[in-house]
């Protein structure tokens, strides 16, 4: 029998519908009843004002967005007045005042995609964790605490709080210091490569000196890393011996005295004596790279922002009335309209905006030059549409900024690639040094006196540089699969001309004296016996290459492991090594460059490629992870542009050097990638104030 339909049956239906969706019961029917106006119409009625709302219409469902903004958001009459008294009454959550769902209580607010708990239980120890967070990341002053506007605020959100002390925050912040420096500690101790150091130097107001020592490593999984390890105080910044002393408390602590492989500083701050101080440290402790020689006494970045403001010096009158003349137009909207009017008539097609420069970022001035050039046309016939401006430059004048903006943008390029999310790999700072060191050489000896009389301070300058580090420049680049020697003889051949083979050379026999260093000496980690004798029955490791692959084959004998304690035998290795003259394992070293070059793509990642090659290149690599880890500045990405020394302010030259070294290197090192600090798990040490 066939079931017929009544308007009985389709009121059933609605009402098993509405029990069915009310199930899921939303919190604004604590201030809305549900009424059966007719058949398949079903509409929601406010408890306060009694105003009705659609919800069901036959099978469409209306929802409760609408009803929500009815009450939250004060359209109900009543439920405004009601809020209107209670407005300076702080918000009890339901859970703690006993809610009886009276229709005068304030609705409560819902997060779609957020799950809703009301017995999220208070923690206070995490709240005072989270504060210390937000103090270090953003740096505000430790004094918040004690900030009646910031009190009010955390009070408002939650009455139960109690706010810390100003010496409890401190205490807290050094706390999450020493956790993450925990786990630094153990990223450090499981590097299988060495560390290298960049210092810098930091001045305060009272004449104190800081210096910033950061490092930076491979780790097991080919990763770049660049960490702040120290920030050392120290009383007298200029001293010779500031820095020494510095470097060694920082190996100090980190346990790092025997795997320090360079140190990159910033020439302004050291004399030569300082560099001497330094390189006996490095000599100790690091004698068996390079004799310890591997020091880099310049900034890659400083050197380029020193160019940059002798570029610019030169021709400081000629960029000031580029900048008057800037100023004139940015600084009133009448004369803006004006230039962008007259810019329209002249069809000039620049898409370049005119702003004034910082003079504290040396690319700031660049841009406003480069940007003015594109538009001097504008300016040249400003004056005959403003009578009130006077300042224009003459087309002598605008031909000499161009030709400054030429070598002003060859400096910017090279320092660009510092400003990246990533710090870059060593290899990859030779293009461009050899580049600036190529053109500023021709620029100098040109014909017009104009460009040499500019270039050639700068060439000297950069001449200097080009010195002191093309020979680790030159050897990072070789490490390079896609460049090798190639590179090196090609840009030697038109940097040097006839006397490229002598300085090739140079390249050559200290890469090869770099490498028999590293097979005289085991790795840091794990020894693994170089040297066998023929005929012994051992378990033995050989790879072989197949295709691009590199496979790993064991070969198993009967006689089991020849050594189980290598360390006993690494002056073994050594005397072979010296007896055979290394040809052996330097034969490593001769396959890698007589293979051909790979080739070269933007997305070429030379890390990975030494990790899928190290079993076929075990000495090799490891060489290869600390060279590619070389620093060659010593500055930040938001500092590579200045123009002025870096200041610590007066509040936290104020601050014990021991809480200003846990804000700097905490929020450095969870910026970083710092993994997430264990809250549960305590500090080793336990810091009071």
């Amino acid at each position: 029998m066939e079931d017929t339909f009544t308007p009985n049956n389709e009121q059933a239906n609605s009402e098993v519908q509405l029990n069915k969706r009310r199930r899921k019961k939303s919190i604004v029917w604590e201030h809305f009843t549900v009424e059966t106006v007719s058949a398949g119409c079903t509409r929601a009625c406010c408890k306060q004002c009694k105003k009705s709302f659609a919800y069901i219409t036959g099978s469409k469902l209306a929802g409760t967005s609408h009803l929500k903004r009815h009450i939250a958001l004060g359209i109900c009459p009543v439920s405004r007045r009601n809020q209107e008294k209670n407005q300076l009454t702080p918000y009890t959550p339901a859970s703690q005042a006993g809610f009886t769902g009276n229709s005068t209580d304030a609705p409560k607010r819902r997060y779609r995609g957020t799950p809703v708990s009301a017995n999220i239980p208070f923690d206070q120890d995490r709240c005072n964790q989270e504060i210390a967070k937000m103090i270090i990341m953003h740096e505000y002053p430790l004094h918040i605490v004690e900030h009646s506007g910031f009190i009010n605020f955390v009070h408002t959100l939650q009455p139960q709080f109690n706010m810390v002390s100003f010496n409890s925050i401190q205490g807290d912040c050094v706390a999450l210091f020493l956790r993450e420096k925990q786990n630094l500690s153990n990223t450090l101790n499981g590097i299988p490569g060495r560390v290298s150091l960049t210092l810098d130097m930091w001045t305060s107001d009272e004449n104190l000196g800081y210096v910033f020592l950061t490092g930076h490593f491979i780790d097991g999984e080919w990763k770049l890393h660049r960490q702040i390890l120290n920030v050392v105080m120290v009383p007298s910044p200029e001293s010779d011996d500031a820095f020494a002393q510095a470097v060694v408390a920082c190996l100090a602590d980190w346990s790092l005295e025997s795997r320090l492989f360079t140190i990159t500083l910033d020439q302004s701050f050291s004399s030569e004596t300082m560099m001497g101080n330094l390189r006996g440290v490095v000599s100790v402790k690091n004698p068996l790279i390079f004799n310890g020689q591997l020091l880099i006494r310049n900034c890659f970045a400083r050197v380029l922002s020193s160019l940059a403001q002798d570029a610019l010096g030169a021709m400081t009158d000629t960029v000031k009335k580029i900048r008057e003349s800037v100023k004139y137009v940015k600084t009133s909207d009448a004369h803006e309209e004006k230039f962008l009017e007259l810019k329209h008539q002249l069809q000039v097609p620049s898409t370049k905006t005119l702003f004034i420069n910082d003079y504290t970022k040396w690319n700031s001035t660049y841009h406003m030059l480069a940007a003015a050039c594109e538009l001097k046309e504008v300016f040249s016939c400003l004056d005959t549409f403003d009578p009130d401006y006077k300042e224009a430059p003459s087309m002598d004048d605008w031909k000499q900024v161009e030709t400054l903006c030429t070598f002003l943008k060859l400096l910017f390029d090279a320092a660009i690639i510092f400003t990246g999310k990533t710090y870059p790999t060593a290899n990859t700072f030779y293009h461009e040094v050899w580049k600036v060191q190529l053109e500023l050489t021709e620029a100098a000896k040109s014909d017009d006196p104009f460009i040499s009389n500019l270039t050639k301070p700068l060439q000297d300058k950069f001449d200097r540089y080009w010195k002191d580090t093309s020979l680790v420049l030159a050897i990072a680049v070789v490490m390079d699969p896609r460049f090798k020697m190639k590179l090196v003889e090609f840009s030697f051949s038109k940097i040097y001309g006839a006397e490229a083979e002598m300085w090739i050379k140079i390249v050559d026999e200290g890469i090869r004296e770099l490498f028999v260093d590293y097979v005289t000496q085991p790795p840091l980690l794990s020894i693994q016996p170089a040297y066998v004798e023929e005929g012994t029955e051992v378990i033995s490791q050989t790879y072989m290459e197949e295709g691009t692959e590199v496979i790993p084959k064991t070969e198993m004998t009967d006689g089991g492991p020849l050594l189980s304690d290598s360390d006993r035998l690494s002056d073994f290795d050594v005397y072979i090594s010296e007896i055979s003259g290394g040809q052996d394992m330097r034969s490593e070293l001769d396959q890698y460059l007589d293979e051909s070059l790979m080739p070269r793509s933007q997305d070429f990642d030379v890390l990975a490629w030494w990790k899928l090659n190290k079993l076929k290149y075990p000495t090799l690599s490891r060489m290869a992870s600390d060279i590619l880890s070389i620093p060659i500045t010593t500055v930040g990405p938001d500092n590579v542009f200045d123009t002025v020394g870096r200041k610590i302010d007066s509040y936290r030259s104020s601050l014990r050097p021991v809480t200003l070294e846990a804000l700097i290197c905490a929020k450095d090192w969870l910026q970083n990638g710092a993994t997430e600090p264990d809250m549960s798990v305590p500090p080793i040490v336990k810091m009071e104030f």
